[in-house]
């Protein structure tokens, strides 16, 4: 089965949806293919108790303000999926799902989709895969040698799947857990296993919280100060990133203030049974979780050879450079301005429709 469209949007989370309002408001025809079975993106996959970092309103993709969650400053992951289910919805969105592609390959004057369940020929295709598919894990001697639990962020869900009966038999009643990790998720993580495990946080430097005042609003505003400036050849000042890495959401702020978020430098190898230091200091631990971040979900635009130098497609804007009929979006901010968060994708999603609705004409 062939099927062709003005563009394919590949991704239905945030990003995927955000570029989908702004393709239907410009009268374009489009399909938003998404691998998940249901809506709502990554948010459906965190731990228990995540949350935003700014208020719901502050939280928004275009179009629609979130609704507050009651009870909640900071809405939970549970709220965020609801909001975006509702948005597909709302807005009538093209959502194809479960549909996982394989490849974008050129094909003429069309870019063709090969997915597992027929082929998409668009004039144009929105890369919106986000990274939560593709978790890294640094490549730390002795790995393989560690007899206990390895996690990364994206398997972790709570501190009882740590603590009390679910230990095995001869180990503490309060497992040992180590989270790897000095960015916001570690230090999250950390806070949430603080009070009922025997917690190790090791960061590769010392911990950078940034003001407690500072929340999703703050950060939006600087990234986009910030790339204003860049934009005007003005001096880089680095922007919020450079004054701390963590932001002191409630739940990091209490376990920081309490005492219980001390953080330990990197250790130099696995063992068998935990981890060891450089100066030969061991701690056993019962599990190890890696908070250690993640990649560009990049593989199905392989065929298309635009990888440049690290990791990233080289783009204008969200233009990819090698080939000007495809977009990126949300995977950073080489695809804009805090365009990995919901209140920061709307503006590229709106600048990449409004690019293909001018190339197409």
């Amino acid at each position: 089965m062939t099927q062709a469209v003005d563009v394919v949007v590949i991704g239905g989370g945030q990003a995927g949806l955000a570029a989908g309002y702004h393709l239907r408001r410009l009268g374009l025809d489009f399909v938003i293919l998404d691998a998940q079975p249901s809506p709502g993106g990554a948010w459906q996959h965190t731990w228990d108790s995540l949350h935003l970092f700014s208020p719901a309103a502050f939280s928004s993709l275009p179009g629609r303000l979130m609704p507050p969650q009651p009870g909640e400053t900071y809405p939970d992951a549970a709220h965020v999926v609801d909001y975006l289910t509702d948005y597909e919805q709302r807005y009538e969105l093209p959502v194809h799902r479960p549909v996982r592609v394989a490849g974008v390959h050129r094909d003429g004057a069309l870019l063709r989709v090969e997915t597992d369940s027929g082929t998409w020929r668009g004039r144009a295709a929105i890369s919106a895969t986000g990274t939560w598919s593709r978790p890294f894990v640094p490549a730390v001697p002795g790995r393989t040698a560690f007899q206990g639990t390895q996690l990364h962020t994206v398997e972790y869900a709570g501190p009882r799947d740590f603590a009390g009966p679910g230990v095995p038999p001869g180990r503490s009643p309060r497992g040992r857990v180590i989270v790897v990790g000095g960015g916001n998720s570690g230090a999250q993580i950390a806070a949430d296993l603080a009070y009922d495990t025997d917690l190790t946080w090791v960061t590769l430097r010392e911990p950078r919280y940034l003001a407690d005042d500072i929340d999703g609003r703050a950060l939006f505003d600087h990234a986009t100060a910030r790339r204003r400036a860049l934009d005007e050849g003005r001096t880089d000042t680095g922007g919020v990133a450079s004054r701390g890495d963590i932001v002191a959401v409630p739940p990091v702020r209490e376990a920081r203030d309490a005492g219980l978020l001390k953080a330990q430098p990197m250790f130099t190898r696995l063992t068998r049974t935990g981890v060891e230091w450089a100066d030969g200091t061991a701690t056993g631990a019962d599990a190890i979780i890696w908070c250690t971040g993640f990649r560009p979900a990049l593989s199905h635009l392989a065929p298309l050879g635009l990888r440049g130098p690290g990791r990233h497609i080289p783009t204008a804007g969200t233009r990819a450079i090698g080939e000007p009929r495809l977009h990126l979006l949300g995977y950073g901010d080489w695809t804009g301005p805090a365009s990995a968060t919901l209140i920061g994708v709307g503006r590229p999603a709106r600048e990449a429709a409004r690019a293909i609705a001018e190339s197409l004409r």
